[in-house]
């Protein structure tokens, strides 16, 4: 991992037009077909602040919900190649709630970098990620803080925690094809057409999927289909390939959704 994962808590900005409910569908963003979910807890800021000390940050925040931050895998990997940031990868749709908890409610509970609380993500009823809040690599004063530094934060800013370890799909699908480079106990390794086998695949049209936070409650939503857009060849070249019949352009043969994998940068999509 880059040294620089180390050295400032990364972050992006999400898009306020895009927040559902926590019992709301959420269609997969057009062009993609590795869908995610991304379980993370978000702090909510309940008073103006700028260029704020790690120390008093944490005073900004009044309570903390549930975030799912769903990502577009394959748009994000190549959004990612371009070095401005990520974009259409994560801003189809941004989930909060259900419970408001204030602060002080999680006083008690604080550990490490935050707090104790049980976290677990599923897909149709099985669970596949589960976690603690405090394996944060960084404190909710850091982030706020760093999130300050030459602007401001905002009441009903939400600040994020990155997502609780093993609560993305990402995280297992590099593990997965990690694994399967390696030989282990003498065996060789499989061949590269079994790289995914122990991948449970990307989400799909009518999967479910649910986020429990102890004393945060839980939310479940249904995958839906993408929406048929506009054909745009002249702009996106592959965009409507799942939404619209095949068509030719012989420019650009390399399809949209099979991006090269960067299985580090996969792995690091835990961290804020």
């Amino acid at each position: 991992m880059e040294p620089e994962w180390s050295e400032i808590p990364a972050f992006y900005f999400g898009n306020t037009a895009s927040v559902t409910g926590p019992n709301d569908p959420v269609e997969i963003f057009p062009g993609s077909e590795w869908f995610d979910c991304e379980l993370e807890v978000a702090s909510i800021i309940g008073r103006q602040g700028s260029n704020l000390h790690p120390n008093e940050a944490e005073d900004y925040i009044v309570g903390f919900m549930i975030f799912n931050d769903w990502s577009a895998r394959d748009l994000q990997q190549k959004e990612m190649v371009l070095n401005i940031g990520q974009a259409k990868g994560k801003d189809g749709a941004n989930t909060f709630g259900p419970m408001f908890v204030t602060s002080d409610e999680l006083e008690p509970y604080r550990s490490g970098n935050s707090y104790s609380l049980k976290a677990e993500a599923y897909v149709n009823d099985e669970k596949f990620g589960e976690g603690t809040l405090d394996q944060m690599d960084w404190t909710f004063g850091e982030v706020v803080s760093f999130a300050s530094r030459g602007t401001k934060v905002m009441p009903g800013d939400a600040i994020c925690s990155g997502t609780v370890p093993t609560c993305c799909l990402a995280e297992h699908f590099a593990v997965a094809t990690a694994r399967s480079l390696a030989p282990r106990d003498g065996d060789q390794p499989p061949s590269p057409d079994s790289n995914q086998e122990n991948f449970r695949g990307w989400l799909q049209p009518g999967d479910v999927v649910r986020l429990d936070v102890e004393l945060l409650g839980s939310q479940q939503q249904e995958v839906l289909r993408i929406r048929l857009l506009p054909s745009l060849p002249h702009l996106w070249p592959g965009l409507e390939s799942r939404q619209s019949p095949p068509q030719s352009h012989p420019r650009h043969e390399e399809p949209l959704c099979a991006p090269k994998v960067d299985e580090a940068a996969l792995s690091s999509c835990r961290r804020f």
